[in-house]
């Protein structure tokens, strides 16, 4: 869902309304869900795991989505709080230095991104 938000609020070649408004509402919704459940807990499942490291970068181009961390403050406390941890701060320190400080999406990897079709024999 999170992808489909930012598909349609970044890369989408024509503004289409309802799609906007549709993937952007559902990553509100769970956020929310994401909010709750950190509520009672520091990580997603109890302890680090595997859940906090899949959800996580979902959640650091909140913007694009459209969304408030402000509105969701356990959600906001967890993914500061992951993003302290030394793994977390190197892994996206390779990925700055795999992208070269360029943009994610290029035009060249819309190509590859958005125009791929089934390879059939």
């Amino acid at each position: 869902m999170c992808g489909q938000a930012h598909h349609f609020r970044e890369y989408a070649p024509e503004q289409i309304p309802y799609a906007i408004e549709r993937y952007t509402d559902e990553v509100n919704r769970l956020y929310g869900v994401l909010d709750t459940q950190l509520a009672a807990r520091s990580y997603v499942a109890g302890e680090y795991s595997i859940a906090d490291m899949a959800c996580c970068p979902w959640i650091k181009p909140y913007k694009g989505q459209g969304q408030d961390l402000e509105e969701f403050p356990n959600l906001k406390r967890w993914f500061l709080d992951i993003n302290q941890r030394p793994g977390a701060r190197e892994g996206w320190r390779v990925g700055r230095e795999w992208l070269g400080g360029g943009p994610v999406v290029t035009e060249e990897s819309k190509v590859i991104l958005f125009g791929e079709r089934a390879i059939r024999d």
